[in-house]
């Protein structure tokens, strides 16, 4: 290969991971990019991120196409050093400009300028824990050009005489005139909303597109999409199961986010002995508790589940077996991993499937510091944008299932975490206080644990704690 050439292949993504489908191509072949410009939406079974380019250059070739599973050390793009051609000489008078088939264009320089104004506000995103370090003063600088050109349409239909590159601002093609060029910030905004730049009409010089134009298309209400989801492969005529005798209605492959959680529910089913214990309690008094607070600071109250986390970490400091990995080292030896904190995981419902992102050092945070967290991984993980860090880290999971209406599951725990608590929902129930029977508001608890780092008088132990916590919430955190 030519040492003009550079081979970017696909990087490490982080905690372990061997492959990712490739989504999306956000440059093409003949596209001049930048160190650090995204170059493809990737998804791995941990989260959907964006590629950067350790390199700047022209795009000489693409090697995969979207939809395809890609492995990490394999070539993912090729690209020709910047200057590896020798570049048509800038026409010094009218006349070598029409010879040579490129032409000035103010309104490209407007353009560039316009594009220059609106990038100073930031840029795109960039992989996490991937990429060149100095953020944009360290790897961003654009060349500085007097004027820009665009390819005389009459010299491109020449079919035997060759055709000028189309110059770049920032890495965006031009493609024609008068086409927008669009900075990485706008881009990103536009997808971060699902906005399509294909619609938009640019307000900028030569049809700029600017942030303004996007936020407009933003507030703007358009058809609602139907939920990202597996998409089903076309099902052949005649396709006949041979066990059932029935018609194939749809064949959909797993990959991305539930390929690994089929993973990692079949190797925890396998290698856990898993045991289980539950108990009803009485959650009458941490609703009360919360009504108040909610009365004195309507917008600043946790809700209940930041509540409930703030119990758990407490009792699995007290029962610390439960924050551990049980782990089979090569020759054979095992041993119980323990840990000098809490990364604790909760269970959030996406449309790309089930993930786990895991609020870290969550042992050091108040209920109100928990609820904002949690909030925040819940937005970025339904997203798609939740890095494998958070979405990779956790120590033990806390299970809300009652969203979904149930009282109780026989969870799987977390592979490779040793523990889950389930909470199911919070309905009305005769309960008997003081030996009179009274409607109370009551949750069940349900903790799933691995039988091999503890016995039943832990699980219960922790299990009673957090519960008691709930029933008695203004003693427990006062102690906490």
């Amino acid at each position: 290969m030519s040492s003009d050439m550079q081979v970017f292949r696909l990087p490490d993504l982080g905690e372990g991971l061997t492959e990712a489908e490739l989504v999306n191509w956000l440059v093409a072949v003949g596209d001049e990019i930048k160190v650090d410009q995204p170059i493809a939406e990737v998804e791995t079974a941990k989260s959907m991120v964006e590629v950067p380019s350790p390199y700047a250059g022209t795009v000489a070739e693409l090697h995969g196409e979207a939809g395809q599973t890609l492995d990490v050390g394999k070539p993912l793009i090729s690209i020709a050093r910047s200057g590896a051609a020798p570049a048509p000489e800038t026409p010094s008078s009218a006349e070598d400009a029409v010879s040579t088939g490129i032409v000035a264009s103010p309104e490209v320089d407007a353009a560039a300028e316009a594009y220059r104004t609106e990038e100073k506000a930031g840029s795109g995103n960039v992989l996490i824990g991937y990429g060149t370090p100095g953020g944009v003063a360290g790897g961003r600088t654009r060349p500085r050009k007097t004027s820009l050109a665009v390819v005389d349409r009459e010299t491109e239909a020449r079919a035997e005489a060759p055709v000028a590159s189309e110059p770049a601002v920032a890495g965006t093609r031009i493609p024609g005139k008068l086409s927008a060029v669009i900075s990485p910030l706008v881009r990103k905004m536009a997808r971060d909303h699902g906005v399509s730049l294909e619609t938009i009409q640019g307000s900028g010089a030569s049809g700029l597109i600017m942030r303004r134009d996007v936020e407009a298309a933003i507030s703007t209400p358009e058809a609602p999409e139907a939920p990202a989801g597996p998409v089903s492969v076309p099902v052949a005529e005649g396709d006949l199961d041979s066990r059932t005798g029935l018609a194939v209605s749809a064949r959909t492959p797993v990959r991305g986010v539930r390929k690994a959680v089929a993973a990692n529910m079949a190797k925890s089913r396998t290698e856990i002995p898993e045991a289980t214990v539950w108990v009803d309690v009485d959650a009458t008094a941490l609703l009360e508790m919360r009504a108040e607070l909610k009365k004195r600071a309507p917008h600043d109250t946790p809700g209940l589940l930041a509540f409930i986390a703030r119990f758990v970490t407490a009792g699995l400091k007290r029962y610390p077996a439960l924050n551990t990995r049980f782990e089979i080292r090569e020759d054979g030896s095992q041993e119980i991993v323990g840990f000098d904190g809490i990364n604790l995981g909760f269970a959030a419902q996406t449309d790309r499937g089930l993930v786990v992102p895991s609020v870290r050092n969550a042992h050091q945070l108040s209920a109100r510091e928990l609820d904002a967290e949690i909030r925040r991984l819940t937005s970025v993980a339904r997203e798609g944008k939740a890095t494998p860090t958070e979405l990779g880290s956790g120590t033990f999971t806390l299970n809300n299932y009652g969203v979904f209406g149930v009282d109780g599951s026989a969870a799987i725990i977390n592979y490779p975490e040793v523990a889950m608590l389930g909470v199911g929902r919070i309905i009305d129930r005769p309960w008997v206080v003081n030996g009179e029977l009274a409607v109370r508001k009551v949750t069940e608890l349900t903790l799933a644990f691995d039988h091999r780092v503890c016995d039943g008088e832990t699980a219960a132990g922790f299990l009673r704690y957090v519960a008691d916590a709930i029933e008695n919430p203004g003693g427990a955190l006062a102690d906490m």
